[in-house]
């Protein structure tokens, strides 16, 4: 069962049922995470794009070692980032079920915006390498390492900037970060924490038998890898930070909400180091095609329009959701057309 071939009925199955999985472990971890940020005095921007937005991109994890693993470089690549514009779209979802105003402008703050700003720059990185000289150290292509170095710059500058030049003014609107009392609130860390992880454990099985299930259903429908990878596989690994984005939403945890999205982005854009590491084949980057290197151009254009959308905060806007949710929807929907067609 775990290493033969899956028939159609079984893999579809599997991939539901893992999905299902996902979101309901995802509901818990809204709770988890508002409170568990508060605890360790982190807050729900940093807490919430780090612990949260690692727990919540597992899946994805395991979808593209997997399938990397499998042979299937088209396939690790799409999913990590058909996983970002979904999970960028996510936004827009969650802005539906936050009423008060655009959710935008009441989650406006320096590390959001910081922790976009760090997610365009990978993106670019990661397109970047593609188009660089294909050569690889111990098969790992040198971008990896920039990459991965990136990032953990950018969590120090997040995190130590003590007296920012700038900041979100607070209107009526403006939900800030503050500790909240809740039926969790008398359970021990440790306790917390174990849960944490438990959840964890079966988000990163889900993805497992998300990219088992995926590559099964390539095999039997003949399907386009890029669509599989960035549609299919994508939504699912978008799943986790869209519930858990609307669940915190609908706690209350704004900041918490913006958090995990854009810093479970930036966690799925290292995604392609993990395939890298994984693809035995040489370098992951150049192994990506024009619809994979089409899906990371969309993705580092729906990354600047979020950003305009935190910078600008809008209210109200259009059809109730802002200038940047109409435009995310628009070019999320455009893509996937042109990847179909």
């Amino acid at each position: 069962m775990l290493t033969g071939t899956w028939s159609l009925g079984w893999s579809v199955g599997i991939f539901l049922t893992a999905a299902a999985v996902t979101v309901v472990c995802s509901v818990r971890l809204a709770t988890l995470g508002d409170v568990l940020a508060d605890r360790t005095g982190w807050g729900e921007a940093l807490f919430g794009a780090v612990f949260f937005g690692l727990i919540t991109s597992l899946s994805g994890i395991a979808m593209t070692a997997v399938s990397a693993l499998s042979g299937q470089p088209t396939l690790a690549y799409s999913n990590a980032v058909g996983g970002i514009a979904a999970q960028t779209l996510a936004v827009v979802i969650a802005d539906a079920f936050h009423r008060r105003a655009n959710l935008e402008h009441s989650a406006a703050s320096m590390s959001n915006l910081l922790f976009g700003c760090l997610l365009a720059g990978l993106l670019g990185m990661a397109l970047a390498a593609s188009f660089s000289p294909g050569v690889t150290l111990l098969g790992v292509h040198p971008a990896s390492a920039a990459m991965v170095a990136f990032y953990w710059g950018g969590i120090r500058l997040i995190r130590d900037h003590d007296e920012p030049m700038w900041r979100a003014v607070r209107t009526r609107d403006t939900l800030p970060d503050v500790p909240e009392e809740g039926p969790d609130a008398g359970h021990g860390a440790g306790r917390l924490w174990a849960e944490f992880l438990v959840i964890a454990a079966l988000v990163l099985a889900g993805g497992w038998a998300v990219a088992r299930a995926a590559a099964h259903i390539l095999g039997h429908t003949g399907l386009n890898a890029g669509f599989v990878g960035a549609v299919l596989m994508g939504v699912v690994n978008a799943l986790p930070e869209t519930v858990a984005a609307v669940a915190a939403v609908r706690r209350g945890a704004v900041t918490l909400a913006v958090a995990a999205i854009v810093g479970g982005n930036c966690l799925d854009v290292l995604n392609l180091v993990v395939g890298d590491v994984a693809f035995r084949g040489g370098s992951l980057y150049h192994a990506a095609g024009p619809d994979e290197l089409f899906l990371t151009s969309a993705s580092l254009v729906m990354t600047t329009v979020l950003l305009g959308g935190l910078l600008v905060r809008q209210r109200r806007g259009w059809l109730g959701l802002g200038f940047d949710g109409v435009l995310l929807f628009g070019i999320y929907l455009g893509s996937v057309a042109v990847l179909a067609s």
